[in-house]
């Protein structure tokens, strides 16, 4: 059973294929940044799934601008459930949004009619998990929109798997945090290298100052674990080095 909860926080929307986009405090109001960021990728009209909804403050949020049509926000733990049911209940939309007590996209049902689906806040192996598991309750037509906190390589990669092509990738900060927002469709068939899942394509291209930033600070950590391991030089595993030099080298490229 998957752990659902959420960190939330700006975005800007950019058309399909480049990096994506930015505004203020956590509530059924105003949302924070990672999740301003998110609701500016759900489409105009769409019906959302709110995987791990945490307060509900997105579909909430939404359902208020007038964005959405309907909503599902569903949770796997009772308390977090009962704080999503609250804001939907005093913002008096209970006939719009409907709050599930379900284990990932379990919370979706066939009449829902699912058109976006975002899972925000957890580890991208943890995503990745919720999609694998949810598949029968995936139609293949819904938008993801995903922001995992790290562990990016292994979702791209599953999305891969199972014929999404990535739309729109942004990087944010916070505080002294990366967070990035993946959106994808399902599409033709797409193959990225190994080196764009690790990276993201499409940042990759777009080589954006925060995005060199990152990476600069995770080239000087990596570089100072490789030191570590060859200090210690006896209970690291020769694989794990050998993974972790392939890293630097990509970086030292990707950099260069």
């Amino acid at each position: 059973m998957h752990t659902i909860g959420r960190h939330n926080r700006i975005p800007i929307r950019l058309r399909p294929g480049y990096p994506c986009k930015k505004e203020p405090q956590l509530n059924q109001h105003t949302l924070s940044m990672r999740l301003e960021r998110v609701a500016a990728q759900v489409p105009a009209g769409a019906r959302l799934a709110d995987i791990g909804s945490d307060h509900g403050y997105l579909p909430v949020a939404l359902m208020r601008r007038g964005v959405i049509a309907a909503a599902v926000a569903g949770e796997v733990a009772l308390t977090p459930f009962l704080s999503a049911e609250r804001p939907v209940r005093e913002s008096d939309l209970d006939q719009h949004i409907t709050v599930r007590l379900a284990n990932g996209l379990a919370a979706i049902e066939p009449g829902d009619g699912i058109t976006a689906i975002s899972i925000c806040g957890m580890g991208g192996e943890t995503i990745r998990d919720i999609l694998e598991d949810g598949k029968a309750h995936l139609g293949g037509h819904e938008r993801l929109i995903l922001q995992p906190n790290g562990g990016e390589p292994p979702l791209r990669q599953w999305l891969m798997d199972n014929g999404y092509r990535i739309l729109c990738e942004e990087l944010l900060q916070e505080n002294r945090f990366y967070y990035e927002i993946i959106v994808a469709e399902r599409d033709v068939p797409v193959q990225y290298s190994a080196q764009e899942l690790y990276f993201g394509p499409l940042q990759m291209q777009a080589r954006s100052p925060l995005f060199l930033a990152k990476w600069q600070r995770l080239l000087q950590q990596k570089h100072k674990t490789l030191g570590s391991f060859a200090m210690a030089r006896k209970g690291v595993a020769e694989h794990k080095v050998q993974d972790l030099a392939r890293q630097a080298r990509w970086i030292t490229a990707l950099l260069g």
